[in-house]
């Protein structure tokens, strides 16, 4: 009786359960089995009674554990073609084993969907894109090897860490993810990684039951190589007919403007605003390195062809047995050597527009004579042909040599440097013109921090010392030097021991005749440059091989 209402009160609760569950006496017979074993095994009341448990699952080991007195859990086993996880336990009355119970878990579907997230993870890891995801608080999740290898982060140093903190320590400029979370929408922008690489980022929000953002997943794809190779496209396309970088045939938009502060290149400049309307020939004199260049440009840009070709020729570059064809171009099978197809020449491609031919003191003699024709009749003959062209091009001419003289020396013609020399523009030295300096500095100064988001300045001293140089090498001497001091000097200040030897030295006082007073100002820069470098003045006497006392001294014997 007793058991009867043993057996009633536990059954509900036995086959409430919802794993299987069989329970088997020492013999291996099935004692019972629960709604949920009788379900998974395909058995009915009546059918497993008394039954040995091999006959309803052939490849159980629970009727050993009885024997054994041993559990076994978490075993996997297949069970009517279903993956189940088993677990067995022996049966006891008081201390005496007297059976064996087995709870069997069904974990078909979770194995299923243990393969698919494996799949997945497949997918998103061999992904060629970029994969990052963040969860709801903006901490990073995970990231597949395609990011790793774009970005060149590992996934040890971002998993775990918040968008924030990376974005603050420079991993990343600005985060899609955060904007994600902040609009609740896909978002798509560049981002720039590790401030070099560009990608292309796209956000997209995953939204929980409750609408919530649960995750954001971010695909990531590198279009640095993509933005190099527009650009690449759009250089070929400017430059289909030109070759070999002699010449250009664009110019970069700092170049149209010339910068001055006193009256001889403001007299230049407004010179240039008279003539550059007309399509007048112009010869542009002066030394290496004054300008030439910029002013041909400034012309080009001020006049009415500013969106047509601006060719430039350097005439000494281009060796002389191709500068014909160059120049004039060549039909197909011209000369051994020659592009099947021929080639138009740099006065046809400057049609319409302008064309400035750089040091024109070097063009050869013969040629002279066909660019004087060409100056004269306004029509080109490609070599080959016999086919003319017309012309309508303005002609600008640059050179550092004086022509008269080559004129009397037999080496260039009286009749193309009249031809040339309708309007001539004469480019003083810097050195003529000192009040220009300053302006320049600050120009140049100004112009490559910002190319290179450096934040720099120059000393009161490094400014008084440039600004009295008499720059032999004139604007690009300076602005050459400008650059390097940017890009090389360590300090945000730059000071007058950061200057080369030679500029150094010539602001040097002259009464610094003596060796002794010019070794002593030697001494002075290299302990500046110590201390720059070292950070104190314990480490930079250390790195000059002095006692720390004596650096002392020195020190305030120049600084009293």
């Amino acid at each position: 009786m007793k058991n009867a209402m043993m057996t009633e009160y536990w059954k509900p609760i036995f086959d409430s359960m919802h794993n299987g569950v069989v329970v088997v006496g020492l013999d291996g017979k099935v004692l019972q089995l629960n709604a949920s074993a009788q379900k998974l095994l395909q058995v009915h009341d009546g059918e497993w009674e008394g039954v040995h448990i091999t006959s309803i699952i052939p490849n159980t080991k629970l009727h050993q554990v009885g024997e054994s007195g041993l559990s076994t859990i978490g075993e996997k086993m297949e069970i009517q073609g279903r993956m189940c996880m088993v677990n067995r336990t022996p049966l006891y009355r008081g201390d005496e084993v007297v059976g064996a119970i087995g709870v069997i878990q069904d974990i078909s579907e979770m194995e299923h969907y243990i393969s698919l997230l494996k799949q997945l993870d497949s997918i998103v890891e061999f992904s060629t894109d970029g994969i990052y995801v963040v969860d709801r608080y903006g901490k990073t999740l995970m990231v597949n090897t395609a990011y790793e290898q774009i970005t060149g982060f590992t996934r040890q140093e971002l998993v775990g860490r918040h968008m924030a903190d990376l974005t603050e320590e420079g991993y990343f400029d600005q985060s899609v993810s955060l904007l994600v979370l902040e609009q609740k929408k896909q978002i798509s922008l560049i981002q720039k990684i590790n401030r070099k690489k560009e990608v292309i980022v796209t956000g997209n929000p995953v939204f929980d039951s409750d609408g919530h953002i649960s995750m954001v997943v971010t695909s990531v794809r590198d279009i640095t190589q993509l933005n190099e190779m527009k650009q690449e496209l759009n250089k070929a396309k400017s430059f289909s007919q030109i070759q070999n970088h002699r010449y250009t045939l664009m110019f970069d938009g700092q170049e149209h403007s010339i910068v001055f502060r006193g009256d001889k290149m403001r007299r230049i400049y407004e010179q240039i605003r008279q003539i550059a309307p007309f399509p007048t020939s112009i010869m542009i004199s002066g030394p290496s390195g004054a300008g030439k260049e910029v002013i041909a440009n400034l012309i080009h840009h001020m006049s009415d062809r500013k969106d047509q070709p601006f060719i430039k020729v350097n005439c000494a570059a281009i060796p002389e047995a191709l500068l014909e064809s160059e120049l004039f171009g060549y039909e197909a099978g011209a000369f051994t050597g020659a592009q099947k197809e021929g080639r138009i020449g740099l006065l046809e491609l400057a049609d319409k527009g302008t064309i400035l031919l750089d040091e024109i003191g070097e063009m050869p003699l013969p040629l002279q004579v066909k660019l004087l024709r060409v100056l004269q009749e306004k029509q080109v003959q490609r070599i080959g042909s016999s086919k003319v062209r017309k012309l309508d091009i303005r002609i600008l001419s640059a050179t550092n040599r004086d022509l008269r003289e080559r004129i009397q020396a037999g080496q260039f013609r009286e009749d193309l440097y009249y031809r040339l020399l309708v309007v001539e523009l004469q480019i003083p030295p810097l050195s003529e013109r000192p009040e220009d300096v300053a302006a320049l500095i600050d120009h140049f100064f100004q112009y490559y921090c910002k190319a290179y988001r450096i934040d720099k300045q120059l000393s009161e001293e490094t400014r008084h010392l440039l600004n009295g140089y008499h720059w032999p090498g004139n604007v690009r001497e300076l602005r050459n030097l400008i650059e390097n001091l940017i890009v090389s000097v360590p300090s945000t200040v730059i000071e007058t021991h950061h200057l080369p030897r030679h500029i150094y030295e010539s602001g040097l006082p002259d009464n610094l005749s003596s060796l002794k007073a010019r070794l002593e100002e030697f001494e002075k820069r290299a302990v500046r440059e110590a201390l720059e470098k070292h950070g104190s003045i314990r480490k930079a006497a250390l790195a000059l091989g002095l006692d720390h006392s004596t650096l002392v001294k020195k020190m305030k014997r120049w600084n009293p």
